[in-house]
């Protein structure tokens, strides 16, 4: 720290024998620093308020058939982007400031300067915006901002019209997109569906549903088939027994026997169908459903039926004549029609059942395919579905898209109210020549200051042995001292004040400077 002290007392020894360098220095900078403050045109502000209203009765009520964008940031973005250079530019041409401008560069330097005087202030909770513009010229500036609020509100109409307009388009260009795929999704199923058009069940059953199915139908039809079966071999039992038997009244009995047991194989074998189909209704529903009680009155209606033929058939033994020939014929007739009925329901029921076994093969040959072709079905089925679905979304869009754009045509983004119209300030805003003052002073001592030490760098001057030895490296032999005389010292304290008061004399005009502007601008103001 010492050493730091010490370095800094040998630059200001220095630097105080170039002192009147730096005093001429800070005079020559400071008058020319005051003469340029005041030849600094005067420059008027003209501004204008505008209020943006934001809230509007139609978009509460049109809430979920209309987008509504966030207007309050649309309209807090469009004022940070309004000054850009195109809008510069017409802004230019409609406050005919080109008109003095003949050169291209002299355009460019107008556009410059008219970008760096225009200013927008706002205050977004109440959305009030204040747009500024300084000139040389009070007119001008009023003409300026004129033009700037025109700019500001047709540019906010302008950019939501576009932004309908490019999102039409863009939705009508995805809309013909997918409206192809979607045709192309529909081909692909349509072409699936033909090519494997028996694969297809009406009830919408997978392959594993349809071979159940068959399964099921093949063992109804097995069973049926081994009842008919059972009843033709009772049939031909009968018949060799009446062919044995001579007796009338043996041949009676058997007859009553077989119209009580066999006589009705068609009718049993329908009754017993129903009977599992009621087993497996009850499974499902309850004993008032329609299809329970359906069943059940049809199976009562058979047992009737059953029942009346049974009467026939015992009535017809019982009147019967008593010869043995002709009972023995009457009763073989009898039993043979019931054989033949029962070898042609069986023979009907032997070709339903290889009908059903030949489904149910290759039914079940087709379950080694069926996986494939029905995740390819998937796969279809599921991109048709997208398609479809983001179609249906893009039409939805679009017709949202049309209705919010005749929102924005019929209430405007915004309303844009004028509080204050464009008006010029009467008295001047800039620049500030106090202020430019201090900062001269504050320059030109800056300067002198720096003049010393550029000096005392240029040309070092050593006060004592020691810095001499660190700056050269050499061996200090002996040091002369110089005895000071009481004339040099007269001359070192008249030196002093001529330097006080310079310093002094520099800093006082710029202060009596200040106080004749401060004068003059509270004139103006009163």
């Amino acid at each position: 720290m010492d050493l730091l002290i010490a370095q800094l007392l040998s630059i200001a020894k220095r630097m105080w024998k170039y002192r009147w360098y730096g005093v001429v220095v800070a005079w020559l900078v400071g008058v020319v620093s005051a003469v340029v403050v005041l030849l600094m045109p005067d420059r008027f502000e003209a501004s204008a308020r505008i209020y943006v209203d934001t809230q509007s009765i139609l978009k509460p009520l049109m809430s979920g058939l209309a987008v509504q964008p966030n207007v309050e940031q649309q309209v807090v973005m469009l004022s940070r982007t309004l000054i850009s250079r195109p809008n510069v530019e017409k802004l230019v041409r409609m406050a005919d400031l080109d008109l003095k401008s003949q050169s291209k560069s002299e355009q460019e330097a107008t556009i410059d300067r008219v970008t760096k005087a225009l200013s927008i202030q706002s205050t977004a909770r109440d959305n009030l915006y204040t747009l500024a513009y300084r000139d040389k010229d009070p007119e001008t500036a009023k003409r300026v901002v004129q033009s700037f609020v025109s700019i500001f509100v047709e540019s906010s109409l302008g950019a939501s019209r576009k932004d309908t307009a490019t999102a039409a388009t863009f939705i009508n260009e995805q809309i013909k997109n997918y409206e192809a795929k979607l045709e192309e999704a529909e081909g692909r199923l349509k072409a699936f569906r033909l090519r494997n058009i028996e694969l297809t069940a009406a009830d919408g059953k997978d392959s594993a549903g349809r071979l159940s199915e068959m399964s099921a139908q093949l063992d109804r039809a097995r069973l049926e088939l081994r009842e008919a079966e059972n009843a033709r071999d009772a049939a031909e039992q009968q018949i060799e027994g009446e062919r044995s038997k001579g007796s009338n009244s043996t041949t009676q009995s058997l007859l009553q026997e077989s119209a009580l047991s066999v006589a009705t194989p068609e009718i049993d074998a329908r009754i017993e169908a129903q009977k599992r189909n009621l087993d497996a209704l009850l499974q499902r529903y309850t004993d008032v459903h329609p299809d329970v009680l359906s069943v059940r009155k049809l199976i009562k209606d058979l047992e009737e039926q059953k029942r009346k033929e049974v009467a026939e058939l015992r009535k017809a033994g019982m009147a019967a004549p008593s010869t043995s020939g002709t009972g023995s014929s009457l009763a073989q007739q009898e039993l043979m029609r019931m054989l033949a009925a029962s070898k042609v329901q069986v023979a009907a029921l032997r070709a339903r059942v290889q009908e059903y076994a030949s489904r149910y093969a290759a039914a079940l040959n087709a379950m080694k395919t069926s996986p494939q072709l029905e995740a390819e079905a998937a796969q279809l089925n599921r991109d048709y579905a997208i398609h479809k679905k983001n179609y249906e979304d893009l039409v939805s869009r679009r017709e949202s898209a049309a209705i919010s754009g005749e929102l924005d045509v019929a209430s405007g983004v915004a309303d844009f109210r004028l509080i204050d119209p464009p008006r010029a300030s009467d008295k001047p805003v800039a620049p500030n020549r106090i202020l430019l003052l201090a900062g001269a002073l504050l320059v030109s001592l800056a300067a002198g200051v720096f003049t010393c030490f550029v000096a005392c760098q240029l040309r070092p001057v050593f006060h004592d042995a020691a810095e001499l030895h660190s700056r050269s490296g050499l061996p200090i032999l002996g040091v002369v001292s110089s005895l000071v005389t009481p004339g040099e010292k007269r001359r070192d304290r008249v030196d002093l004040v001529r330097f006080g008061a310079a310093t002094l004399g520099l800093v006082g005009a710029f202060a009596v400077g200040m106080a004749v502007m401060a004068i003059m601008l509270a004139k103006q103001v009163g």
